[in-house]
Formats: C-alpha cells, sequence, structure tokens
C-alpha cells in the first residue's frame, strides 16, 4: 500500500561520494528525488545521476540557504529532508507510505536519529534520544536562518513516527576533525558577540566534556564515549578561541 501523499526525498551534498550511494538507495522509494550539490569537486554528482535526473547544483550559501532551495524545486506537498550521511530504513520507509500523511491532524513528524560513531552504534553522551524533525508539508514549514544546526520551522502541530533514521556522521577522525573545524568557525559567528575571558576559555570547555562524559553517561559506551565527549569539548574550546580572534580582528580594524 502506498501513501495517497506523493513524497519528495530532498537531499543537500557537498563532496558526498562515499556517503551519497547509500543515502539514495534508502529512498528509492520516493515519489522524487532532489539534490542539491555545492560544486563537489569529488564523484558526488556522478554518483547522485545514476539515482535522479534532479541534481542541481549551486554555489554554496549555507546550510540553511541550501536546504531552502531543495525544498524550492520540490513539486510534492510532502518532503523528506535528509543529510548525505542519513540512511532511511526500510522500517521507517514502510511506514511512511502506509500511513496517511496529514490525516491524524499533524504537519511535519519527528523521527529519532540511530547515531554512529567510528563503527559503533552510540547509545549515552546525548546521542540516544536524538529526535529530528525530517518530514514535513513543505507550505508549512519553513527553514530557520542559523549558521549551523539549521532546523525546520512548522506552522502546525507536529508528530512522531515509530521507526528511526542511520545516521553515519562520524566514519573516522579526519573527518571528524573537519566538522569540528567548520561547525566551530560557524558557531563562533552567530556568537560574536558574547565576550572571551580566560576564566571562560579553559571552563566551557571543561564543563562539556563533564556533561557529556558524566552527566549523559557517556562512559557507557566504552572508549568510542570518550573520544566523543573529547571532541565535544575540543568543539567548544575552538569556539571560544575564534569568537575571540574575531574580536580581535574588529579592534585591529
Amino acid at each position: 500500500m502506498h501513501t495517497q501523499n506523493k513524497i519528495s526525498a530532498v537531499i543537500i551534498t557537498g563532496n558526498e561520494e562515499n556517503n551519497i550511494k547509500d543515502c539514495l538507495k534508502s529512498v528509492r522509494w520516493a515519489d522524487e528525488i532532489i539534490v542539491v550539490d555545492s560544486e563537489s569537486e569529488d564523484r558526488t554528482v556522478e554518483i547522485a545521476r545514476e539515482f535522479t535526473d534532479k541534481v542541481f547544483v549551486h554555489t554554496w550559501k549555507g546550510y540553511s540557504a541550501q536546504k531552502s532551495l531543495a525544498l524550492d524545486y520540490a513539486k510534492n506537498d510532502w518532503v523528506l529532508s535528509l543529510d548525505a550521511d542519513e540512511r532511511v530504513t526500510k522500517a521507517l520507509a514502510d511506514e511512511i507510505l502506509n500511513c496517511e500523511l496529514g490525516k491524524d491532524g499533524f504537519d511535519a513528524y519527528k523521527m529519532r536519529r540511530e547515531n554512529y560513531f567510528i563503527g559503533k552504534k552510540i547509545t549515552y553522551c546525548g546521542w540516544g534520544q536524538d529526535y529530528q524533525l525530517r518530514l514535513f508539508n513543505k507550505a508549512k514549514t519553513k527553514l530557520n536562518n542559523k549558521l549551523v544546526h539549521e532546523g525546520f520551522i512548522v506552522d502546525g502541530k507536529i508528530g512522531q513516527l515509530n521507526n528511526v533514521i542511520l545516521h553515519y556522521s562520524y566514519n573516522n577522525f579526519r573527518d571528524g576533525f573537519l566538522k569540528i573545524n567548520e561547525y566551530s568557525s560557524l558557531e563562533a559567528q552567530e556568537k560574536q558577540e558574547r565576550k572571551v575571558s580566560s576564566f571562560r576559555v579553559v571552563l566551557i570547555p571543561v564543563v562539556a566534556f563533564f556533561q557529556n562524559y558524566i552527566a549523559r553517561k557517556g562512559y557507557k559506551d566504552g572508549k568510542h564515549g570518550l573520544m566523543i565527549s573529547l571532541m565535544h569539548a575540543m568543539t567548544k574550546l575552538q569556539v571560544q578561541m575564534k569568537i575571540w580572534e574575531i574580536r580581535q580582528q574588529r579592534l585591529r580594524k
């Protein structure tokens, strides 16, 4: 049984040749697949075109802007938005296909994301209860304007699906450190008006580590939990350092 609602799956990409194939395989059941690529220098576009003829290449404008662009290309009312490192499980696909979207009064649906770090499913570190809004009525939804951790704003009721998305965000430390560098720069831009004291530069990363490792029980995920907690602390340290750098540059002008 197929849902009465036609669904557009939208994905934004940038040098994702190692991820995009599995991502697109997981949404082959969608009525339409749209990929908005930010001028990848690898085989991302070539691979994407094996799955859909709706691959559009645009200069990178930021996460929210790229996702908004992808929504503009979607011709169907209902949209499933994925990142290239995410996969829709068969159980989730079946759940979506066998429900009449919107008939229950909801304009969007959240689903739990099952997060993996270097080959291991992570249960703690705050990663175990990671609910993301990914399926929505396009007419009732827009992007916020955050530079990092962008999200969808829904003018209506939000429901929750039972099955999960798989998320393979960190397959190795090299990619992880590249993401930390990118995300910390964006977060620093957003928070550049905050004052940076020596005390905060030292304290915030320490608090972030113990928050993840102790309060969120990251220690129960073994060395993987330790590494995640350390990377979380490193991100917060870089944010503070980069805010300081931005403010120093402004003073010199």
